[in-house]
């Protein structure tokens, strides 16, 4: 089936289906989800949608702007409107507690990290009861953006204990490379993963557009001895990480 063929209307757009824009919208999203749009490939000019579909040129050029926002098309001055190309994604596996820096330097790419905060604070009602502290306690944070290769990964909050990071200011690249050196680098961990639409804020961090789908995981990291060395809140780029677990039956 041709481009064209897939646009005509009949059988997709309909008086009752809400707003032509958003029916042609989801009309193209279809053709590149099924791959008949290819990464990096044309759409067809304003004026042919235009007349395949019988809707008028300003119906045509909010749905692509519309796709335009989501990130799923990129408009070339002069060029037309193409198809995003998506960025491969980075795999990373749960069975193994591993630092964001070890992590991506195993994969060949370099990191850096834009802080957010970092410093003592009174600490959040989640964070006093994740780190079991007491309620006139203060608390170790560090906020930062995380990129990898150039390009915006994650955003990671982590709190942890005064007497397990006593200054953290001292954390310039990798948190649990640190901890590792004054024998408190965490063993085990626990992790929560949820699906999330990112907000505003964080989108601009990530430089993705707003209500993007993202990845926000809690994690729980413990000491040999049990106590709870590290909490960790961060929200990851939902186009850019596959998460994976290796299941054994059990006999």
């Amino acid at each position: 089936m041709t481009v064209a063929d897939f646009l005509r209307p009949d059988g997709w757009l309909g008086k009752d289906s809400g707003p032509r824009y958003v029916q042609l919208r989801r009309r193209l999203e279809e053709a590149i989800n099924t791959g008949l749009l290819q990464p990096n490939s044309s759409l067809p000019p304003e004026r042919e949608i235009a007349d395949l579909t019988d809707l008028s040129r300003v119906t045509v050029r909010k749905a692509i702007q519309e796709l335009v926002k989501k990130g799923v098309v990129v408009q070339r001055q002069g060029s037309g409107s193409f198809v995003r190309e998506a960025e491969p994604k980075v795999e990373q596996s749960l069975s193994h507690l591993t630092s964001f820096t070890a992590d991506m330097r195993r994969r060949g790419l370099d990191t850096t990290s834009k802080w957010l905060e970092r410093g003592v604070f009174l600490p959040s009602p989640e964070e006093v009861v994740a780190l079991g502290l007491a309620s006139d306690a203060s608390v170790a944070r560090i906020y930062r953006l995380r990129e990898a290769g150039g390009r915006p990964m994650a955003l990671e909050k982590a709190a942890l204990p005064l007497d397990i990071l006593p200054n953290p200011l001292d954390v310039t690249t990798s948190l649990y490379a640190l901890l590792e050196q004054h024998g408190n680098r965490p063993v085990r961990a626990v992790q929560k993963i949820s699906a999330v639409n990112l907000e505003k804020p964080e989108c601009d961090l990530l430089g993705v557009p707003e209500g993007t789908a993202g990845l926000s995981i809690q994690r729980t990291s413990y000491l040999e001895s049990g106590r709870v060395a590290e909490f960790t809140q961060s929200l990851y780029r939902g186009d850019a990480y596959d998460f994976v677990a290796e299941l054994r039956l059990s006999s």
